[in-house]
């Protein structure tokens, strides 16, 4: 009698199983991914508040506009010009992969390989950008981890010269300045002004112009370099399965192209990121 009934037990626990249905109508693969994303997210989260939080704390946090004003090819400046080149790059490679996808649904190898193909040059071109700008701030305005020559003032006052005399050049609470590094036996050297207050309690007082805030450069460098560190993985992810695509490996799986789908949603995810990061280092 037991096991007759462990039998019939058996039995309903059988009919009652689902035998595998995709949770949310969603693959193993897409969950995942998911996931991932998710706690990605966090990460990333997790870096821009701490930037925010240092940002908003400090009176002489330089400002993006004085900052990133620099563009390739013109002497001039244009601030936040080339940065917005850059999102608009991004943007556009996040609908070329859109375009992917669809191609994916319809079965159009030939549609996949070419859209994934334009998304994969929208990737190089952004990190082509950065890697530009990357190189102006270190090497042109000597910015580095533990070093950021930018500033904002936080009193009112007037330059001296060499002699200490004043100057013409009077400068307001909260106007930008960068001090000026050239290199002298290998090593480079600062051009440190000295400056007289002319407002405030401290007026008379000469002081001299000193470093920014040292976190702007590590917070700089670590949160861009680690959001290009996902761009690039993002392209070097997206010309395997470009190649998959074009030898005719998803079309035989006849899984739709669901890697394509994959890998889009990394990719938007990506482009998503750097709008916060866009916000948040380049418009507060």
């Amino acid at each position: 009698m037991a096991s007759v009934d462990t039998h019939v037990g058996h039995d309903v626990q059988q009919e009652n199983w689902g035998g595998g249905a995709e949770p949310f109508k969603a693959s193993y693969g897409k969950l995942m991914m998911w996931y991932f994303l998710v706690s990605d997210a966090f990460t990333f989260a997790g870096f821009l508040i701490a930037y925010g939080t240092l940002r908003f704390s400090s009176m002489s946090w330089p400002l993006p506009d004085f900052v990133f004003a620099k563009i390739p090819f013109y002497s001039g400046e244009a601030p936040l010009i080339f940065v917005t080149f850059m999102t608009f790059v991004l943007i556009i490679s996040s609908v070329t992969m859109v375009r992917a996808v669809q191609e994916g649904h319809h079965g159009n190898k030939k549609g996949v390989v070419f859209w994934m193909l334009l998304t994969i040059l929208g990737g190089l071109t952004f990190l082509g950008c950065q890697a530009w700008e990357w190189t102006t701030l270190i090497k042109g305005e000597n910015v580095s981890v533990t070093r950021n020559p930018f500033g904002r003032h936080t009193e009112d006052g007037v330059y001296l010269d060499a002699s200490g005399n004043e100057t013409a050049e009077t400068f307001k609470v909260g106007d930008s300045y960068l001090i000026h590094g050239h290199e002298h036996n290998g090593q480079v050297e600062f051009d440190f002004k000295k400056y007289k207050v002319t407002s405030g309690p401290d007026a008379g007082k000469v002081a001299q112009l000193e470093f920014g805030p040292k976190a702007f450069g590590a917070l700089f460098f670590f949160i861009t370099g680690f959001h290009g560190f996902h761009v690039f993985s993002g392209v070097v992810f997206l010309f395997v399965i470009m190649l998959n695509a074009a030898s005719g490996l998803y079309h035989r799986r006849g899984n739709h192209y669901e890697m394509i789908e994959k890998i889009g949603l990394y990719w938007h995810f990506v482009d998503l990121v750097w709008v916060f990061v866009f916000l948040v280092f380049y418009l507060l």
